[in-house]
Formats: structure tokens, C-alpha cells, sequence
């Protein structure tokens, strides 16, 4: 019992020690300020010591103490450190500014390349693949063409068919055939055309069942009907799919073969809807593939679809990529880079289309005047009209800065100008609005004039500095000593200034 009576002494006294604690700290308070609020924390002062983060430099406080985020000891900050410049600039001496290591860059303009770098793969060209189907109902007797893969040519012989509605219609050529040649000088001008007609009609109609010129001349000469017809591939390709096997039974129309021809082929690639300003129908595309490491390929940009895919954020980019050595196949995966370069208001400058004629189907058809694709038959357009530049015009190069220039920040862009006829180097912090970003430079809409020297190296250090002195800064626009915040980005309620001691 004796030692339950000491705790509970203990305990009490605690307790009045730090009633009296706290009451002497809310009468100092009151002492001082008339009622007892909060004070929050204001910038520094000149003349007067204060004391800062070195990790987190917008918390200043007026005496020593811990600092709210990390608790490391706050460190004194020099006297000099509110130097007598407006709020947005430091001036520093040389010394300082050698071991600071700032670097600068002019603001120049400049035509600048941005390279799109996409993924993809190798496609079939839906253009050059044709179906061989039954042109007439019979039995298929002979494939020549016996397995997938097989390459054919143009004109090559794939089926045998044994139709007897071919054969009806041989037996109707030759009865017409026979007809017309025993129209004598006799027969009435009527019943001679009339017999001319029934021949043509009966050529066409074998014409339509599949026949050649040559068969049909081949089957009047002989006067004999042909028991099979020969169903010869239209194209030269490769043979991606065969339906049927021999003895079976077709309709008119029954598929039988997929022939495509691969001397060119479609790359399909994704690109990203923020490189979508670099794209342009028409530019030429490299690539490369796993099979042949070392080795580039060249297409052209033919089709940009219109619709993005909401789940991978991306834009089907269609490239034409000539394959006469066969060496690109379908599903092979391939690496493809697009170079463009950008002029004011993100025109695209290819000088190889500047001022040129392009065909809406074929991108390849490229002519130095109007006229008429080479290979469609349609009238060909401007380049300007598919977002190119006509001319390279030095007053057209956008105004750039290195990407190390600007400090960003959420929508806000800091870059930090040093003073031009200044003793001292002397920096001025400005916040300047950016355009796209082109490769390792940023254009600027507005905020920098040629001629302007950005830093380049050092401009964190810069705005460190600032902070330090409770200047405007990236992080502080508005400038002095910031409000507390918790390292996850949850707000604290900033202590009375000079009050750490509580936290001690």
C-alpha cells in the first residue's frame, strides 16, 4: 500500500508541475500580445537573427529549435542574406557564383527536332490480298496449291474444277459458233446480227465463269468443251490461307484461297496522344526489327486514325514500307522513330515536302506540281493543307530555351534570367509559359525575348536561395516563410513564431 500512496504522490506532482507550465506560458502570452492567438510565422526581418531548415528552407523561425517536418536542428542564416535586391532576384558575388556553378544559355530561335519514338508490328497490306473463289458450282479435282505458305505468282494455276454448268455453256458457244458461220449471203441483215449476238453473249457468259480469252478461243477452234476449268491466282503473294481440300463440292463463290501480296506491307503503330502534334500524313518513318538487329527499314506515315483508344491512351499510326525482298513478315515486332521538325504555331517543316504535291492514298507519290497519282488516279494536294510549311523562313524558327532552363511545377513554369550591365551577377526569377517540348528544348509562347541569358546549371540552387531569404520562389510564389505542411502533403497548423520551445 505504501508504494501505490508514492505513485499516486508522483503523479500528482507531475500534474501541477505541468498545470503551472502551462498557465505561466498563456500568461506570458497574454503578457505580450494583450489576448493569447496564434502568430503566424512572417519573413525575416533585416537585422534581425533567424534561424532555417537546411532540408526544407522555407521554415524560418527566430531562434533555435526543430524543425516541424524532419526534426533536424535549425541552423542560423547568415546576415547578409536578405540582400538589398527586389523581391524576385539574387545577386551573389563572382566567387559565389563560381561555386555555385551557374551556366547560362541565350534564347535563341531555332528550328528544333523532336524525335517520336512508337512500337509496333508488321501487317498484311489489305489493299494487295485477294480471295480465290469458285467462279462456277462443281468439284474440285486437283489443288496445285496444297498447303498454306506456298508462294505463287501472278497467273500461276491453283484449282481444277469439273463443273457441268461449264460444260452447258461450252455446248451453248459452239451451237452459236456454228450458227454464225453458216450465216450465208442469204439470211436477212436482222438474223445475221442476231446470231453475232448470241455468240458474243455466249462468250461473255463463259468469260464470267471463269475462262480465259485464250480458253474460249482455244475451245471454238477445237470444237470441243473443256471437262475442268482452271482457276488461276489473280496476284503474286503468298498463299496465308486455304479453305478447302480436294473432292469436295462447291458453290459459286465458296472461298477457297487468301493470296496476299507481301512486296509491301503495313507497320502498324501506337503512338501517344501528346506526340499526336508531331505526326503528320506523309512522313517517312524508320524502323527496325528483332530479326535483323542493326538494320533500318523505311516506310511512309499513310493513315492516322481518327479515334484514340480510351484504355491505352494511343492512336493507331498506319505506315507503307516497301518489302521486295520479302524480309518483313506479318507479326513481326518493330521499333520506329519519326523526326519532325516545328516552326511557330506547331506547323510541321519537312524540307522535303516544302512547297510539293502529295497523293491523299499513296503517300510515296510525291510530284513537284499538281497532277494526278501515278497510281490511283487521283488529283493530288498540297502539303500545306496537311499541316507542312511551305518555306524555312529564318523569322519562322520558334523561340526555344534548353530543357534544364525552366524549373516546373504543376502548371507553372520558373526560369531564372540573369540581369544584363549589372556589377554583380544578378538573377531574376520569372515565370514564363512553355509550348511543346522538342527533343532536349522547350518552346516558349510568351515570357523570354531573344537574346536573353536563362541559367542553365544552378537555377535550383538559385531557388533555393530564395527560399532561404522568404523570396518568391517555385515553391513559395508569393514569398515569405511558408506554412507548415506534412511530408505526405497534409496541411499543419503553423506554431506562434519563436514558440519551438514547446516542441523541445
Amino acid at each position: 500500500m505504501s508504494g501505490v500512496r508514492v505513485l499516486r504522490r508522483t503523479a500528482v506532482v507531475i500534474v501541477l508541475i505541468g498545470a503551472g507550465l502551462l498557465g505561466g506560458y498563456w500568461i506570458g502570452v497574454s503578457a505580450r500580445t494583450g489576448e493569447a492567438r496564434e502568430i503566424p510565422a512572417q519573413a525575416p526581418k533585416a537585422g534581425t537573427q533567424r534561424w532555417y531548415c537546411s532540408m526544407h528552407p522555407q521554415i524560418i523561425r527566430d531562434r533555435p529549435g526543430l524543425c516541424p517536418i524532419c526534426e533536424m536542428e535549425l541552423i542560423p542564416m547568415p546576415e547578409d542574406a536578405v540582400a538589398q535586391t527586389p523581391s524576385r532576384e539574387l545577386a551573389v558575388s563572382e566567387a559565389a557564383a563560381r561555386l555555385m556553378d551557374i551556366q547560362t544559355t541565350p534564347v535563341e530561335r531555332r528550328f528544333v527536332a523532336n524525335e517520336v519514338r512508337m512500337v509496333g508490328k508488321v501487317q498484311y497490306d489489305e489493299t494487295r490480298v485477294r480471295n480465290i473463289t469458285a467462279w462456277a458450282p462443281g468439284r474440285l479435282d486437283r489443288l496445285f496449291v496444297d498447303f498454306t505458305g506456298m508462294a505463287v505468282r501472278k497467273g500461276d494455276h491453283l484449282v481444277s474444277l469439273y463443273s457441268p454448268d461449264l460444260i452447258s455453256a461450252q455446248a451453248e458457244l459452239l451451237q452459236a459458233a456454228k450458227a454464225a458461220k453458216n450465216a450465208g449471203e442469204t439470211m436477212s441483215d436482222y438474223l445475221t446480227k442476231s446470231t453475232t449476238t448470241t455468240l458474243d453473249a455466249a462468250r461473255e457468259k463463259l468469260r464470267l465463269l471463269g475462262l480465259t480469252a485464250a480458253q474460249i478461243e482455244e475451245v471454238e477452234r477445237s470444237g470441243e468443251p473443256l471437262t475442268h476449268l482452271t482457276i488461276y491466282s489473280p496476284i503474286g503473294g503468298v498463299v496465308i490461307q486455304k479453305m478447302v481440300s480436294e473432292g469436295v463440292y462447291v458453290q459459286t463463290g465458296t472461298q477457297i484461297y487468301t493470296v496476299a501480296d507481301l512486296s509491301q506491307v503495313w507497320v502498324k503503330l501506337d503512338a501517344y496522344e501528346s506526340d499526336l502534334a508531331w505526326i503528320r500524313y506523309g512522313q517517312q518513318v524508320q524502323f527496325t526489327t528483332e530479326s535483323y538487329p542493326g538494320e533500318t527499314f523505311r516506310g511512309w506515315i499513310s493513315f492516322i486514325d481518327p479515334l484514340l483508344d480510351s484504355v491505352t491512351r494511343t492512336v493507331k499510326v498506319r505506315v507503307e514500307a516497301p518489302n521486295l525482298d520479302g524480309r518483313l513478315k506479318p507479326e513481326m515486332f518493330v521499333r520506329a522513330v519519326v523526326s519532325s521538325q516545328v516552326v511557330q504555331g506547331g506547323k510541321v517543316m519537312e524540307p522535303d515536302l516544302a512547297g510539293k504535291w502529295i497523293c491523299p492514298m499513296h503517300p510515296a507519290v510525291v510530284k513537284p506540281q499538281a497532277g494526278t497519282c501515278d497510281l490511283c488516279g487521283m488529283d493530288l494536294v498540297t502539303t500545306e493543307s496537311l499541316g507542312y510549311v511551305a518555306a524555312q523562313a529564318p523569322e519562322a524558327a520558334p523561340l526555344v530555351i534548353p530543357d534544364t532552363a525552366p524549373l516546373v511545377t504543376g502548371r507553372r513554369a520558373v526560369v531564372y534570367v540573369k540581369k544584363p550591365d549589372v556589377q554583380t551577377p544578378t538573377f531574376e526569377g520569372r515565370e514564363v509559359v512553355l509550348g511543346l517540348r522538342a527533343g532536349h528544348y522547350y518552346l516558349v509562347a510568351s515570357g523570354l525575348q531573344e537574346g536573353e541569358l536563362v541559367v542553365t546549371n544552378g537555377n535550383f540552387k538559385i531557388d533555393s536561395a530564395l527560399q532561404i531569404q522568404a523570396k518568391p520562389s517555385m515553391m513559395n510564389p508569393q514569398g515569405g516563410a511558408m506554412p507548415m505542411e506534412h511530408q505526405h502533403g497534409q496541411e499543419m497548423t503553423s506554431p506562434p513564431a519563436g514558440s519551438e520551445m514547446h516542441m523541445h
